[in-house]
């Protein structure tokens, strides 16, 4: 007989490698060949695939700027940012979800002691022969399994879903320091560009102030009209509120980048800079590449996975369940005879479960997977396409940004030789203070608009950076071995 039992067991564990379901197969997307936009201006190097010895982009990826004050506030990011803990917390919940999950492949084994005080009927064996009824306590043992056998596949199916959402979990996660470092350089480079255009309303500031004591003094002296007084104290009125208006930015913008690093606003503080780094050369890649890079699209692809997947636990509800259970131990009326081996007892069996008729429950199941798939396999292809779409974007950015500034830099050139000749023709007398007060504001605007361009550049390449995918691969999402594995706390 127990031959025979085991002989069962061996052949439904044999039977148990049947897995119903579709196997995954990683959804198509629209990849170009070539990206459309030209390189940045002076860029010569020629598309590449990525290599593992690259040096460029990869972990610390904020380092190509050669800021040490930004590398030290990326740094403080990666171990204080709120939004990169809760995406850690989720993981680490992911991670606890597919032991979970593998928890179904075992036995669940139950121990259940109890103590039981009583009275037999009458007739009962237990009763007195003169018709009393003595009270009899039972003194019980057993302890108890259930193991349902994955004969259809439907809990290793499940298993795979909770593996590639766990996966999607820590792309998730890689997608939130993505963008929180993003988000601090992008921040930091706006500051700096602040303090730029800070220093030179400041400096324009001052310039105005010794332009407006010389013309109340040529005022005094009634060489100039009382008009050329007011309008050079409008353009140095006008010129101090803009400063004090990019102060507010630059205090907003302080204040954000405190938040990043987890620190209280109050208790941070960066000082100016005296310049703002240089927009580094950014190595190109074949967009090919995109797809292994953007834990995005990662994200978006093992989420489509764990949906196919359970479309696989949906199919195995079609089919029955087998379930073994048993149950053993001792049963005594006495505690001192308890583990005596009279007082044994176990029974052991199998049930084969099956649904019938559900009024279509398993049909709208089945279904309902099916459309949460193809809406995954849609969320996918939209994540490559916008993916694309911003590597586009920030490569024209650049490239134009590049052609603007050098366009810029000549007009701010044309602006201060204008403002140079109005200053010499008001000093001649040849014409009015307006003509400088147009040539003061024509100059001050356009390094203003040079300023932000190169401001904009930065951003620019880090936007470009970070939709490159930093320096994350897929490579490196974990596996199931290591999902499994983790230490648990």
């Amino acid at each position: 007989m127990r031959r025979t039992f085991l002989s069962v067991i061996a052949l439904l564990l044999t039977a148990a490698g049947c897995v119903v379901g579709p196997d995954y197969k990683r959804p198509t997307a629209p990849v170009p060949t070539a990206y459309t936009e030209p390189r940045p201006a002076g860029d010569r190097t020629e598309w590449k695939t990525v290599q593992p010895m690259d040096s460029a982009q990869r972990g610390k990826w904020w380092e190509v700027f050669e800021d040490p004050e930004l590398d030290a506030l990326e740094e403080q990011v990666s171990v204080s940012n709120q939004n990169i803990a809760q995406a850690e917390a989720e993981w680490r919940g992911a991670q606890a979800a597919v032991r979970g999950t593998r928890a179904q492949y075992y036995p669940s084994v139950g121990l259940a002691p109890a103590v039981t005080r009583g009275s037999a009927p009458a007739g009962d064996a237990g009763a007195s022969p003169d018709g009393s009824h003595p009270t009899i306590t039972t003194y019980e043992l057993p302890v108890s399994f259930a193991w349902e056998i994955d004969l259809f596949g439907g809990i290793r199916r499940s298993v795979e879903s909770s593996v590639a959402n766990a996966q999607a979990s820590a792309a998730d996660l890689e997608s939130a320091r993505l963008s929180m470092h993003a988000q601090l350089a992008t921040d930091y480079f706006l500051l700096r560009g602040l303090d730029e255009e800070k220093r030179l309303l400041d400096s324009s500031v001052a310039a105005y102030s010794r332009t407006l004591e010389l013309t109340t003094n040529r005022y005094k002296q009634g060489v100039v009209s009382g008009v050329d007084v007011a309008q050079a104290q409008t353009q140095l009125e006008a010129t101090m509120a803009q400063s004090t208006d990019v102060s507010i930015s630059r205090a907003q913008t302080e204040d954000a980048i405190a938040i990043l690093v987890g620190r209280p606003p109050g208790d941070f503080s960066l000082p100016p800079a005296e310049s703002a780094p240089a927009p580094p050369a950014i190595p190109p890649q074949v967009p090919s590449n995109l797809l292994e890079r953007r834990p995005d699209i990662a994200a978006a692809e093992r989420r489509a996975a764990a949906a196919n997947a359970q479309i696989g636990v949906a199919t195995a509800a079609y089919y029955p369940t087998l379930t073994l259970a048993g149950t053993g131990g001792y049963q005594r009326t006495s505690l001192a005879d308890l583990f005596s081996l009279p007082g044994r007892f176990w029974s052991l069996g199998g049930v084969l479960a099956g649904t019938i008729f559900d009024g279509g429950k398993r049909r709208a199941a089945t279904a309902q997977v099916r459309a949460s798939y193809d809406a995954e396999v849609a969320a996918y292809r939209e994540t490559v396409l916008n993916s694309f779409g911003e590597v586009e974007d920030n490569l024209a950015a650049l490239h134009l940004l590049g052609d603007e500034l050098v366009q810029q830099t000549d007009a701010v050139t044309a602006a201060n030789r204008a403002l140079a000749i109005a200053q010499d023709r008001y000093q001649a007398g040849v014409t009015s203070y307006l003509e400088v007060v147009t040539a003061q504001f024509a100059a001050l605007n356009n390094e203003q608009a040079a300023v932000q361009i190169r401001t904009r550049q930065l951003t620019a390449s880090v936007n470009l950076i970070k939709a490159l995918g930093g320096g994350w691969s897929a490579a490196e999402l974990p596996g199931q071995a290591g999902l499994v594995t983790t230490s648990r706390e």
